[in-house]
């Protein structure tokens, strides 16, 4: 059975945005990138095993899949944009009861959008053939995600920012026990904490 990963960018004190305009990322999603080498390579490597990355309606018009085939057409030969290439091939599912078909089919290549009901979808995706899910955000559809016990992996991007405030993703889905995967630290200073779900 497949596995929906989820891998958000995160604060030491748990926040997933920022209230106010802080440069907390090491790297938010432009061409600079504070991360090592052997972050960058970790990272890709995730992306290896997935075929099929999950959006929501939101990230999926604001520009998610032109900024990183974008991204795939200016550094073909990067190695650490490897895994904007994956994002252009895999296959892609926008969960929205809100999106209208026609509004996207020309602009969203391997783009199909499925309905808002994340358990009938995500359990029929999860049976199907194929490598693992990954999801990216944003807070509001990571939360429904982890409200509604979807989540088979929690990667977890901390940077070496405490915001002090801002958007969790924890705080809808209650009590929930976890096991860790394994935890790495990086030289630019971020840690990444795997943990899968239990139960």
């Amino acid at each position: 059975m497949k596995k929906l990963i989820l891998q958000m960018q995160m604060s030491v004190d748990g926040f997933v945005g920022a209230n106010e305009d802080h440069a907390w990322q090491l790297w938010e999603w432009g061409d600079e990138s504070a991360w090592d080498d052997e972050l960058k390579q970790d990272f890709n490597a995730v992306f290896a095993g997935i075929d099929t990355i999950l959006l929501s309606r939101k990230m999926a018009q604001e520009g998610y899949l032109a900024h990183w085939g974008n991204a795939a057409k200016k550094f073909p030969r990067d190695p650490f944009y490897a895994f904007a290439q994956r994002v252009v091939d895999a296959r892609k599912v926008v969960l929205s009861d809100k999106l209208k078909h026609s509004a996207w089919e020309p602009a969203w290549e391997r783009t199909r959008v499925a309905s808002g009901d994340l358990p009938r979808e995500i359990g029929a995706l999860k049976v199907g053939e194929g490598g693992d899910m990954a999801v990216f955000g944003g807070a509001g559809f990571a939360s429904a995600l982890i409200a509604a016990r979807l989540v088979d992996e929690f990667q977890l991007f901390i940077n070496p920012a405490v915001l002090g405030a801002g958007r969790r993703i924890f705080d809808q889905g209650g009590f929930q026990n976890l096991r860790l995967l394994g935890s790495k630290d990086y030289a630019c200073g971020m840690v990444v904490n795997r943990y899968a779900s239990v139960g």
